[in-house]
């Protein structure tokens, strides 16, 4: 009896243990799918933004929070580049005093 578990779990654990890791692989493609449509919708709003409030050569203070959030989370999933330069253009921008939304 106790060679027969012994069989059935030599048999058994590299199985589950595979199974394991082929759900793990998996999942990070799918989290890795998911990160990169995050950061390329981050990354169209920060544009948007850039291409607004450089025209207007103004940002309101909630635009320039809103910018600021958006960027820290792009660069967080490892955004940069080009998105990095328009941030220090919004940043010398003059920022509008009472967060008016236009």
């Amino acid at each position: 009896m106790k060679d027969l578990l012994l069989q059935t779990y030599t048999i058994a654990l590299p199985i589950v243990l595979g199974y394991m890791v082929w759900l793990l692989k998996n999942q990070k493609k799918d989290r890795d799918a998911n990160s990169k449509g995050t950061m390329m919708l981050l990354r169209v709003q920060l544009i948007e933004y850039h291409d607004k409030y450089m025209a207007l050569g103004e940002i309101p203070s909630y635009a320039y929070e809103n910018f600021c959030e958006m960027y820290e989370a792009y660069h967080t999933l490892g955004g940069n580049g080009m998105v990095t330069k328009m941030k220090t253009e919004i940043e010398e921008l003059h920022l509008k005093k009472g967060g008016n939304k236009q």
